[in-house]
């Protein structure tokens, strides 16, 4: 019986897995962060043209080869000397930008663009918020 039971669980885990959800708009949670994240890069034909909806720290950073500003929105996670990798997506905006580590709400459809040769993800947004509670900042799943 026992093992009927985790059989059972186990299934039920990974055909969860396996499918993306029928909805229109995907919430990346804080507890799931990393693994959401990482499974749209992973598999980016499933997740193109949909909406998703996440929170973390506004951040710019300036790329010297094309004179660009990109923008991000991302939280810290695990890299290779502690937390110093980060997990989030480029952002594409038209409004006003937060200022540096304001903790946003963003709002936008996953798109691929390309950029002296090769293809990058980002989300064209269409909202994009300054929340006043934050979240976590540091994320490890």
């Amino acid at each position: 019986m026992k093992r009927f039971i985790l059989l059972f669980i186990v299934l039920q885990v990974l055909s969860g897995c396996a499918r993306l959800p029928d909805k229109d708009e995907i919430v990346i949670s804080e507890r799931l962060f990393i693994a959401q994240t990482n499974d749209i890069y992973i598999n980016p034909l499933e997740y193109l043209g949909k909406t998703i909806r996440y929170e973390g720290l506004f951040k710019s950073a300036y790329l010297e080869e094309t004179d660009t500003i990109f923008h991000y929105v991302i939280r810290y996670g695990p890299g290779c000397c502690g937390y110093d990798g980060e997990a989030g997506f480029e952002i594409v905006w038209t409004g006003p930008l937060p200022r540096e580590n304001d903790w946003c709400e963003a709002v936008g459809t996953l798109e691929v663009y390309e950029e002296q040769g090769y293809q990058f993800l980002r989300l064209s947004l269409t909202s994009l918020k300054v929340l006043e509670t934050r979240g976590a900042e540091y994320v490890s799943t």
